[in-house]
């Protein structure tokens, strides 16, 4: 398994680190491998069809209107 060594750390975002790990029960290491697993996961690309699979299952069978209807109806209000 591989290490990292992080240098030049403001003291507020270690603070911030220790306090986000008080309140997660774990150490501060634990907490910042969470950090980078959570950063690594969200930007998966993957992770965007997924939520747009999620998307699609939620709003399956709702009545929507064409853009150009939309756009229509805005442009005779004014």
């Amino acid at each position: 398994m591989a290490q990292l060594l992080v240098r030049n750390v403001d003291e507020e975002t270690v603070a911030w680190l220790k306090a986000r790990a008080a309140a997660n029960g774990r150490s501060v290491e634990a907490e910042h491998r969470e950090i980078l697993r959570a950063a690594r996961q969200s930007s998966a690309p993957s992770d965007f069809w997924e939520r747009a699979a999620r998307l699609r299952a939620q709003t399956a069978g709702r009545r929507t209107t064409p853009s150009e209807e939309l756009l229509r109806e805005a442009r005779d209000e004014r």
